[in-house]
């Protein structure tokens, strides 16, 4: 299969890129600013803020899936407009879309968000995501728009590097008790993304963990893993800071990992080696 791997330098990207290499796939991957390295993958530049840079790419790649996991956190024209650019020019060349979206479409006040659930985002990235969303649902139904939570690795995440940061002390902040999400593992998740990708699926899918935790505990976690010492990590309330972002948002992930062969462990699973009862 002939895949296109939108933001493939990013962290998702990277992991979707090796594994469908891997797997036996035509990978083409783009980048912004630097290619990667990941032999056998036909890397090209792209910018998603630029139409006819898109168009190109997609002509000259003729994919069979597009999977765009790229993002620029707040950047409309990117996160936004980029995202459903994408969605037209690959569905006018028949090609099939995966869109990979986040929890950040949720204000967090009703909690536990299925896939039914009405996107009420509270930041400049989670309208972005939600604009993106819509309009892929109305210009590509037959796409999948992936939504996941904290993107959790080996070590490699901008999670973890705070962890450390915090620890040692080369950061200040801390880590908020109140802020709780369904942390997922990178290479869990981009199975998932690529079996959606290959299979009869369709609509929003919600792939995350089924572990609930804030970010203080997700912290303690990656510190025991890494042997940091616990106490060295501040904690704190996002209520009490006034920085915006939603509070407790909980993707409910069942009816997706029903549907699925990839199962999708939990943080406490992927961060401690042991299985963990679901808290939903």
């Amino acid at each position: 299969m002939t895949l296109l791997i939108i933001g493939a330098s990013g962290f998702l990207g990277r992991e979707l890129a090796r594994q469908a290499t891997a797997s036996g796939h035509v990978v083409t991957a783009t980048f912004v600013r630097n290619p990667g390295r990941l032999a056998g993958v036909k890397w090209l530049p792209l910018d998603l803020r630029n139409h006819e840079n898109i168009i190109s790419v997609l002509d000259e790649v003729h994919p069979r899936v597009v999977i765009n996991a790229a993002s620029r956190k707040a950047d409309w024209a990117t996160t936004a407009e980029g995202a459903i650019r994408v969605a037209m020019a690959a569905t006018s060349r028949g090609a099939r879309l995966v869109h990979v979206s986040s929890d950040a479409v949720f204000s967090g006040a009703q909690v536990y968000y299925d896939e039914a659930a009405t996107p009420d985002p509270i930041t400049p990235y989670g309208a972005a995501k939600a604009a993106a969303e819509t309009a892929i649902r109305l210009l590509a139904p037959a796409a999948v728009v992936a939504r996941t939570s904290l993107i959790i690795g080996d070590g490699d995440s901008e999670h973890e590097t705070l962890v450390h940061e915090l620890s040692d002390g080369r950061r200040d902040g801390a880590l908020f008790t109140d802020d709780v999400r369904c942390p997922v593992h990178v290479s869990d998740l981009a199975a998932a993304i690529l079996e959606l990708a290959s299979a009869d699926h369709a609509g929003i899918r919600h792939v995350a963990g089924p572990d609930a935790v804030s970010r203080h505990e997700l912290g303690l976690l990656i510190a025991r893993r890494d042997g940091l010492d616990p106490a060295t990590l501040p904690a704190g309330r996002r209520a009490d800071t006034g920085v915006t972002g939603s509070l407790d948002v909980r993707l409910d992930s069942r009816a997706t990992q029903h549907s699925l062969r990839t199962r999708v462990r939990g943080a406490r699973e992927f961060l401690t080696g042991e299985g963990a009862d679901s808290a939903r």
